[in-house]
């Protein structure tokens, strides 16, 4: 099966026709793209209508998510330096 590119003016306008009532698989079967490539387009154009704000948007988790551990292993490593100093007081 080959990727098939299509141009920004053909995407726009099937959402477009998505926005006016059109369904999926009419649009699907009218202009020979799949299903899935549609669904894909619309997601993209709730957010903010490019490939490139997809891709951000996992960027963005993915930072999102490495902040909160490393936020966690900061406290663990705090939590050890505490825990360290504690015990080496009792054994002087």
């Amino acid at each position: 099966m080959n990727k098939r590119n299509y141009d920004q003016e053909f995407i726009t306008t099937i959402v477009e026709l998505l926005n006016t009532g059109c369904s999926v698989k009419s649009l699907s079967e009218e202009y020979g793209v799949s299903q899935a490539s549609i669904n894909r387009w619309k997601r993209m154009a709730i957010t903010n209508g490019t490939p490139q704000a997809a891709e951000d948007t996992k960027e963005t988790l993915r930072i999102k998510a490495l902040e909160k551990e490393l936020k966690e292993i900061k406290l663990e490593r705090d939590i050890l330096i505490k825990a360290v100093s504690i015990f080496s007081k009792s054994d002087r």
